[in-house]
């Protein structure tokens, strides 16, 4: 087979943008390139690996022989091993062997840029490309206007491994799940999918949060061409998708990123920065300006090649703080004798500034779990820059409030009207995620009180109070209908639980409530601002009862909820109202039609010139038990 021929994909400026950490296109250089030189098909290689001696492209073309074809490495001292070999076409397997310079140590490595991977457990890089045909120029046009901030997100997160799987417990394919999960998204009538991490990962109890492959699909289900298809499919419903982003930490897999070219590469060298104590994982060297622009290069490849909406986060907390998780003498303070990390700060604060100046429409999530100021306010004010962070302390607090017995709650509302009090002070996206139905912490279903009416009552409930809450809602797969088991990630969801009327209620009601949710203005339009929210009662303790009004733009269209949490129906229920007229009930979850007693006020309610809760004006409720009612103005 014909050797190395000497080519090139990068110009000067292309070297000076990556030694300075601006190169975001990374991906159109480094790799793995099918072209044609001089008359010729083959592939271009381009490696990084400055402290490499020799680096060779081995695979199944050359029978997997060091020495045959090795690349030559650029002169201007980038670090960069690059050639052009012959004669290799798309689908052919290869890995870099790669010798030190510095302790002469040998390492196989797949490619860090590599569009396709072997299936695991198998872990060669795979010659591809990237050809598709997309259709989904409608959304990609009006995206704007489906996924912003003044508009309804309701995110659906699935875990592609386990949401439905086909006979013998066998995947169903990126194709399978563009039929069966499309169609399933567009029925209950979430506005956004998120899936937990598609790129390539060795190990699956990691649940892709372990990753080796970043700019490739994982080949689990199918080609990265069968991924745009997942995804075109939902932009052609209408519906927006968000990927996990795990820009925190990668594993020490032989064929990873660790210890790549016989050096700290793509970690932090000092142990302390470069080691995750909880997840027994590397931590990116956040300093290196080649490291930052390989990340940002990663994110703005999926937003770019696979059309992706949004991207999620994870354990932005981690990176936040030196010391996080870690005791006393295991981490260094910074230069200001802090324990931020200036160079993650600095790093995530650029990642944004990239990704909103060149992508229209799309959004950051932080999953962020501290007090740390301002994540989710632009950078030009001192913020990181993000769009939305979770909400992570309402979800506590709100579990922790249902998981009591009813007969104690009055005790505890403050459990749920603390949220208030800062729920503004960010652009808080409400996640009831994989992360509370695993390790004993049991299903939502069974966190809820009661007999089994009860424990479905509460459940209701418990989404109600949420998609009536400011602020942007996630679910996880299966709370939709009431999983009863913990998540298991080694198979499917208890699909046929559907049988039954009270696990069909629960998904009947979360289709309604995001019909309400995109229905009425009053539930996005502020659902960010201060504005959008009023008390009408929050301290009537002794019934445990809050009401409240969501505001939009338009005050006719304001909406009022009332929420009771006891299994007590609450007769001639009276509650300030800020304007005469009517009340008319729009959304029950006590119906019987969602498994609810049936309780309900039926007619629209004159309001009456009675000063209440600080109102001129009040209205008498029948609050059904175990319920949130929501009423609008007319």
């Amino acid at each position: 087979m014909t050797k190395v021929i000497a080519h090139s994909l990068f110009t000067d400026f292309d070297i000076d943008l990556f030694k300075a950490g601006k190169h975001f296109k990374l991906y159109e250089k480094l790799g793995a390139h099918l072209t044609e030189v001089n008359g010729i098909k083959g592939v271009y290689f381009a490696v990084w690996a400055p402290t490499a001696h020799s680096v060779s492209v081995v695979g199944d073309f050359n029978y997997w022989t060091n020495g045959e074809h090795v690349l030559n490495v650029r002169w201007d001292s980038s670090g960069i091993w690059e050639g052009f070999i012959p004669e290799i076409s798309k689908g052919a397997l290869y890995k870099y062997k790669i010798q030190s310079s510095i302790n002469g140590v040998v390492t196989e490595k797949a490619d860090p840029f590599a569009l396709y991977c072997e299936k695991p457990p198998h872990t060669a890089s795979v010659v591809w490309d990237l050809e598709y045909k997309w259709k989904d120029e409608n959304w990609m046009q009006n995206r704007k206007d489906k996924n912003g901030l003044d508009k309804p997100y309701s995110v659906y997160e699935v875990h592609l491994g386990s949401w439905k799987r086909a006979e013998h417990n066998r995947f169903l394919s990126y194709l399978e799940l563009a039929d069966d999960l499309v169609q399933y998204v567009k029925e209950t009538g979430f506005t956004h999918v998120e899936f937990m991490p598609v790129m390539e990962y060795p190990y699956d109890p990691s649940w892709g949060y372990q990753l080796t492959g970043y700019f490739a699909p994982t080949s689990r289900f199918g080609k990265p061409q069968d991924f745009m298809l997942l995804v075109d499919r939902l932009h052609q419903e209408g519906i927006g998708v968000i990927l996990d982003w795990v820009p925190s930490h990668f594993p020490d897999d032989a064929h990873g990123l660790g210890y790549f070219d016989g050096s700290h590469l793509y970690e932090h060298p000092d142990r302390r920065k470069g080691y995750h104590p909880d997840w027994k994982s590397l931590v990116f060297n956040y300093g290196r300006n080649e490291v930052r622009a390989f990340l940002i290069s990663n994110a703005v490849f999926w937003l770019q090649n696979y059309h992706v909406d949004g991207l999620r986060v994870d354990a932005v907390a981690s990176m936040l703080y030196l010391d996080y998780s870690r005791k006393d003498g295991e981490w260094e303070a910074n230069i200001f004798g802090g324990r931020e990390n200036l160079d993650s700060i600095s790093f995530l604060k650029e990642f944004n500034e990239v990704i909103y100046s060149n992508f229209d429409g799309v959004q950051t999530i932080a999953e962020e779990s501290t007090s740390f100021p301002m994540v989710s306010r632009p950078t030009s004010f001192g913020g990181l820059g993000f769009g939305m962070k979770w909400m992570m302390g309402w979800m506590h607090d709100t579990l922790e409030y249902f998981q009591k017995e009813t007969v104690y709650r009055k005790y505890h509302q403050n459990d749920l009207t603390f949220s208030m009090t800062y729920a503004f002070t960010e652009n808080f996206m409400l996640p009831f995620s994989h992360d509370e139905v695993v390790y004993g912490k049991q299903s939502l279903i069974y966190k809820m009180p009661g007999d089994e009416w009860q424990r479905f009552a509460n459940l209701r409930l418990l989404y109600g109070y949420m998609f009536t809450h400011p602020g942007t809602k996630l679910l996880f797969q299966g709370a939709e209908f009431g999983q009863t088991g913990e998540w298991n990630f080694e198979q499917s969801l208890d699909w046929h639980l559907l049988q039954y009327d009270f696990h069909s209620g629960i998904k009947k009601m979360i289709t309604d409530l995001n019909q309400l949710y995109k229905s009425q203005p009053a539930l996005y339009e502020k659902q960010f601002t201060g504005d959008g929210f009023e008390w009408i009662n929050y301290s009537d303790h002794q019934n445990a009862v809050l009401s409240y009004i969501r505001k939009g733009n338009n005050p006719d269209e304001n909406v009022i909820v009332v929420c009771n949490f006891t299994p007590v129906v609450r007769e001639n229920y009276r509650i300030g109202i800020p304007k005469k007229g009517k009340l008319n009930e729009i959304f029950n979850s006590d119906a019987v039609t969602y498994g609810g007693s049936g309780v309900g006020n039926s007619k629209s309610l004159k309001i009456e010139s009675i000063s209440y809760d600080g109102r001129d004006f009040s209205a008498e409720l029948l609050l059904p038990p175990l319920s949130v009612t929501v009423y609008s103005l007319s």
